[in-house]
């Protein structure tokens, strides 16, 4: 048997001794039951695709940093805004009625961030909700976005993709052709996936690229800003990159090895490599801006 100093020691390190148990096995359990259904079906179909790939990694780090957060939003003393809490729970809860039965993932997945804030309002103000507003607004980037959306998105990038790519390869001196989204190369005809427009890179991308600021706390708003807009231009680089590495090995290896494992493979190689330029980007950013940073949290 576990000592009675032992469990109040694991009480202590996993929930803040100051929060009212009751009430916050109650919220929990309304916040499970509705979204539990959601989340279940996420992972079981929407998630598994290479688009939305990155929704299950934000939704992880989205809960980690909320759960960091518990014992100073425990601390806070409880100043709520009852009028400005009720109106945005309510206003989370329509989008999330409206999205369930419309199946619009946008509206009821994208609900609970104002679920979040309004509950947070409720009990602890103004104060509380600026303590987590990072992990609120981090839950941004794993909302699916509506196809029609994604499909107007990923087309112009396919084609600058395949454009940018075709003409490298061009100068290079290789046989490349291309006709759309299109590439020939020899005897080989390759088309540029959705996967490999760059638009799954850029949302994860950009996300980390948020959660990466976020940790070093810089004060700095025109250095973070910058960095943030230079996270789009490295991620198509990176794409472009990652598509003409599939149209060499398939050039000089054949279709099954373009397709096969360096497909996936080049993929991640290529995603490091786009963290790595955010970071050269961020260290030249710091011989620019100011490199104050907040304090510990």
């Amino acid at each position: 048997m576990m000592s009675a100093p032992v469990l109040q020691t694991r009480r202590l390190s996993l929930l803040p001794t100051s929060v009212d148990l009751p009430s916050f096995l109650m919220v929990l359990s309304a916040l499970l039951v509705v979204y539990v259904p959601e989340y279940t079906e996420l992972f079981q179909g929407l998630w598994l695709s290479d688009e939305q790939g990155h929704g299950p990694i934000i939704f992880v780090v989205s809960l980690w940093l909320l759960f960091n957060h518990r014992h100073q939003l425990a601390e806070l003393q409880a100043r709520p805004a009852t009028v400005s809490g009720l109106l945005i729970l309510g206003f989370g809860a329509l989008l999330y009625a409206f999205g369930r039965s419309q199946h619009i993932w946008i509206f009821s997945i994208g609900s609970q961030i104002w679920v979040l804030a309004g509950l947070t309002l409720l009990f602890k103000g103004w104060r509380g909700l600026r303590l987590v507003w990072f992990p609120l607004f981090f839950m941004i980037f794993m909302v699916p976005l509506p196809e029609a959306l994604v499909a107007a998105v990923t087309a112009p990038l396919k084609t600058a993709v395949s454009f940018a790519a075709s003409g490298l390869l061009y100068h290079m001196g290789f046989p490349v052709g291309r006709s759309g989204v299109m590439l020939t190369v020899g005897q080989y005809q390759l088309l540029v996936a959705d996967a490999c427009a760059g638009l799954n890179s850029m949302f994860t991308l950009e996300a980390l690229g948020m959660l990466y600021m976020n940790l070093m706390r810089y004060t700095s708003a025109a250095r973070n800003v910058t960095l943030a807009l230079l996270l789009v231009p490295i991620a198509f680089v990176a794409n472009v990159g990652r598509v003409i590495i599939l149209v060499l090995v398939t050039y000089y290896f054949g279709d099954a090895a373009g397709q096969g494992f360096v497909h996936g493979f080049a993929g991640m190689v290529l995603f490091m490599l786009a963290l790595v330029f955010m970071l050269a980007a961020d260290r030249v950013l710091g011989l620019v801006f100011k490199s104050e940073r907040g304090a510990e949290r």
